[in-house]
């Protein structure tokens, strides 16, 4: 411990005695105080080149025009730009946009602001209001911002030559043109448009400054809906009425996950359906039942489709995720058609055999077909005399329905061979769409177009 302080204490007076050496001398004493002359060269020691600086500043501002671009009349000013990506978010297909928030820096040479000096110097950003430099705007912007938390978020830099750095951050919201056919087996290409608003392509030409790699992205981007599969830069001339501009463009290739919608729209109306079905197994008399399910099912399947467009632009065209939910309608609505065709059928043939056989027919039938109970209330219910025993009342009825004309015994099981066909083909043909759907859709979304060769991986 002690042998520590000794060190400490050591150290502390040869720092001493080497300042006193730089900053004293035998001219800073006078009348035993110390001269003016050492507090000067104190100052100076304790600030460094800071007065040098402010005069290379002054100097570089003196006659300086910022009205003027640099190289006037000559060669274009040359721009190189590269962008680095901290978020994107709220991708809107009704708005038809989307938010990238990321540090815009931008490079170019002011041959007017060069100076002797063997560093760059990184000064306030208030010297940018005295020089020039690119008006720089978003092409296909909705809305752009700057942040101001704890200060405004922009720096700039100068070197000797004259190169000059600016760099801000930016919260860009821009319009991106989708295309919703394989919606949500989709992918989207969203870009950002870079150009300057005023200056023709002879006074600037905007530039990516590493061919390749002027746009970086955070590390552990993540969107809730979206994969940033890659990227891609590109330079344009774009020709107006007013001319032609140098422009840039940052690409962005998303692809969609479809988690989300799998567990929210299409596994629910798979379920649907399948409950739909539910009604081929209930007895033909549970009318109610059958009413009730048929009509919560198409309810269900319409509130379904309904909520899904709700979160989508009205386009013309068709999507895949429509066609999906078009043919789970279809099911459900078709299972409810079948009942009302199975339940006017059965209702027809009763009423054939009630008209043919004066009522006995119907007892022969429901007595072969069905137990002795209801055999005892359908006699109950005819003018037969109730006094007489079951098994009288029921030879009889058998005995004077013999030379009677009974219906066809086709026209009498075709209820029950619809329900029959509907059990195997409802399933079998739900089945066999889910496998033409799946595999078509899938397979085009996947495909890549031609001109998307030359994209980047994240």
């Amino acid at each position: 411990m002690f042998a520590a302080f000794l060190l400490c204490t050591l150290c502390h007076i040869g720092t001493s005695i080497q300042f006193r050496s730089v900053l004293q001398s035998d001219d800073d004493y006078q009348d035993g105080h110390l001269s003016d002359n050492y507090y000067d060269r104190r100052n100076s020691f304790y600030e460094g080149d800071s007065a040098n600086v402010s005069r290379i500043l002054d100097s570089l501002l003196r006659g300086y025009d910022k009205r003027i671009r640099p190289n006037y009349r000559g060669s274009p000013v040359e721009v190189g730009v590269t962008m680095h990506v901290l978020s994107v978010s709220s991708i809107s297909e009704v708005d038809m946009d989307y938010t990238v928030d990321f540090y815009f820096r931008q490079h170019w040479t002011d041959p007017r602001l060069a100076f002797d000096y063997d560093e760059e110097l990184c000064i306030s950003t208030e010297m940018l209001d005295r020089m020039w430099w690119p008006d720089t705007f978003f092409a296909n912007a909705k809305l752009a911002k700057f942040h101001y938390a704890t200060t405004k978020n922009h720096f700039l830099r100068i070197r000797p030559n004259g190169d000059v750095l600016h760099s801000l951050r930016l919260t860009v919201t821009a319009m991106c043109n989708m295309d919703l056919t394989f919606f949500p087996m989709d992918s989207q290409i969203c870009s950002l448009e870079i150009e300057s608003f005023g200056y023709l392509m002879k006074d600037i030409h905007y530039k990516w400054l590493e061919e390749g790699k002027s746009v970086k992205f955070e590390k552990g981007v993540q969107m809730p809906q979206f994969v940033i599969h890659s990227h891609r830069q590109k330079e344009k001339v774009i020709g107006t009425s007013t001319g032609n501009y140098s422009r840039l463009a940052c690409e962005f290739h998303f692809v969609r996950s479809m988690g989300y919608y799998i567990i929210q729209i299409y596994v629910p109306s798979i379920l649907i359906v399948i409950l739909s079905w539910v009604s081929f197994w209930l007895s033909r008399d549970a009318v109610p039942a059958r009413v009730a399910l048929g009509i919560t099912t198409v309810l269900t399947m319409t509130t379904l489709i309904s909520s899904t467009n709700a979160s989508l632009p009205k386009i013309s065209y068709l999507k895949s995720i429509d066609v999906y939910l078009v043919t789970c309608f279809v099911m459900v609505f078709s299972s409810l058609v079948e009942f009302a065709s199975v339940s006017y059928l059965t209702h027809r043939n009763s009423k054939i055999v009630r008209t043919q056989s004066n009522g006995v027919a119907e007892t022969e039938v429901r007595q072969i077909s069905n137990d002795k109970y209801q055999i005892r209330a359908l006699c109950k219910s005819t003018a037969l005399d109730a006094a007489k025993p079951l098994s009288e009342v029921t030879r009889n009825a058998i005995r004077s329905g013999v030379d009677r004309k009974i219906p066809c015994a086709a026209c009498l099981a075709a209820p029950g061979v619809i329900e029959n066909i509907a059990r195997v083909c409802f399933p079998v043909s739900f089945l066999l769409f889910n496998c033409i759907y799946w595999v078509v859709y899938l397979h085009i979304s996947k495909k890549k177009p031609e001109d998307m060769t030359d994209f980047v991986p994240i």
